[in-house]
């Protein structure tokens, strides 16, 4: 055979390796994917299962046993607010001195004119020492020109002295009657300094809080970086009422009068028995709403400044409302399961579903009075669904 021209057969090579190698390579690599796929179904399978068969907890709504008033069906408006003392004062000092003596403390009665405090006093008594004494010097000279006075008075009515000598002697006594008047005003100024060293109750009332204690520095409008305003804040706890801001598409059905019935936070199972006394007559821009004070009709010790508490406005045909103070035990009628064996309520407990047998009263608007059965604050599922059972699984709805 004749070569060709420009053909290279020194580039020609004889494949030599095993053919199935690569096969079987790829074959491993293929049974790996496959069993990682396999085994990923599979437990998704039987995570799908067991969701399956268990169940998700079925999400519910709650609500609060808690303590109503009689008279809720007659509320027109609830609106909440705080209980404020209408007189109240910051007792400070009007003489600037340091703190020698604190007679009372927090919660202390006081009447009008007690003595609160006494501030350091010894230049103030130094100096009604000094014009009493001045006092003193000029009313003795004042005895001597009346009594020159009174004999030119005498000598001239013989015609002994002459007019110009009465009228010297004359001169002489109202001046000396000058200067005793200008020590005695001197002697009542150091006694009203004397008087400001002491820090007395403008009216009767309880001590609130003590905002200095003996060795502090007390002065008007605080002249010094250390010093302080005032000792103790005073209120008259007769003049405790509540304010309560009422939104200004409510405010038309308040009205001066109506009455109403108070609850405080602190103590729920309490009603206090009030009427609206004044409505603020402007409305607070930033929050759309008007200022009532309601005052109490009746009030005990366990109402104090500063305490939250909400106002339920009661229709003005509710009449006698002697009986508003009386309070009942009651839950929202939804949560009321009828039974064949009574009614029941079932208590959120955790995450569980707790059936409890309850004995129901009176019918109060959309709330049913518990005359037997868990107590005020014990948290109730509403509108419990029929296949609910003791003990099952549940999630507070979102």
């Amino acid at each position: 055979m004749t070569e060709q021209p420009g053909t290279d057969l020194s580039r020609l090579r004889i494949n030599r390796e095993d053919p199935t190698a690569a096969t079987e390579g790829g074959r491993r690599r293929g049974g790996l994917i496959l069993y990682a796929v396999g085994t990923l179904v599979i437990a998704a399978a039987v995570i799908f299962f067991i969701r399956t068969l268990g169940g998700e907890p079925e999400a519910v709504e709650t609500t609060l046993v808690s303590y109503i008033s009689s008279s809720a069906d007659r509320t027109v408006l609830t609106a909440s607010g705080y209980v404020v003392a209408q007189r109240k004062a910051a007792i400070a000092s009007k003489a600037t001195g340091r703190i020698v003596a604190l007679y009372y403390r927090e919660g202390d009665k006081v009447r009008k004119g007690d003595v609160i405090a006494k501030i350091e006093s010894a230049d103030v008594e130094a100096v009604l020492a000094r014009v009493r004494a001045d006092l003193d010097i000029t009313l003795a000279g004042l005895f001597d020109a009346r009594r020159i006075f009174g004999r030119a008075e005498t000598l001239l009515a013989g015609n002994l002295i002459s007019q110009a000598e009465y009228d010297l002697a004359r001169s002489q006594y109202d001046a000396a009657r000058a200067t005793v008047e200008s020590r005695k005003a001197g002697v009542r100024a150091a006694e009203v300094d004397l008087e400001n060293t002491y820090i007395r109750a403008p009216f009767d009332g309880t001590i609130l809080s003590k905002n200095a204690d003996v060795g502090e520095v007390v002065a008007p409008f605080a002249a010094g970086a250390s010093s302080r305003v005032a000792v103790v804040t005073l209120a008259d706890m007769g003049s405790l009422q509540v304010e309560a801001d009422v939104s200004e598409s409510n405010i038309v059905g308040v009205t001066i009068r109506q009455p109403v019935e108070i609850t405080l936070d602190a103590y729920p199972e309490r009603r206090y028995r009030g009427l609206v006394d004044k409505i603020v007559p402007t409305a607070d821009r930033a929050k759309a709403t008007v200022m009532t004070k309601i005052q109490f009709l009746e009030i005990d010790s366990r109402v104090l400044p500063e305490m939250g508490a909400k106002v339920h406005f009661l229709s003005e045909n509710a009449g006698d409302t002697s009986a508003a103070s009386e309070t009942i035990l009651a839950v929202d009628s939804r949560a009321v399961a009828r039974t064949a064996d009574g009614p029941v309520l079932y208590l959120l407990e955790g995450t569980k579903a707790t059936r409890k047998a309850v004995r129901t009263g009176r019918t109060v608007g959309t709330m049913i009075e518990i005359l037997e059965g868990p107590g005020a604050g014990a948290r109730v599922i509403l509108d419990p669904s029929p296949t609910l059972t003791d003990g099952a699984e549940v999630r507070p709805a979102k």
